[in-house]
């Protein structure tokens, strides 16, 4: 059951990475991917920490909040 829910988990993970329109933006390249998830994740270990987490939080929450309401219309 581990092995089911882990794999589901990696799927739910690269669909956003297509939701967000990256694997379009880079012509699928995964170096330039890989790099784009680097910078993001050396930015989470600095000083800005918080403030990126919050910005990128509220992003993400209206742009899921725009896609509802297009789909309720």
């Amino acid at each position: 059951m581990k092995r089911r829910e882990r794999t589901r988990h990696l799927i739910e993970l690269g669909g956003l990475v297509v939701k967000a329109g990256l694997v379009d933006l880079t012509d699928d390249d995964r170096a330039a991917l890989y790099g784009a998830f680097l910078a993001v994740a050396g930015k989470l270990q600095g000083d800005e920490r918080a403030n990126a987490l919050a910005l990128w939080q509220r992003k993400g929450k209206r742009a899921f909040e725009a896609e509802q309401e297009a789909r309720n219309n």
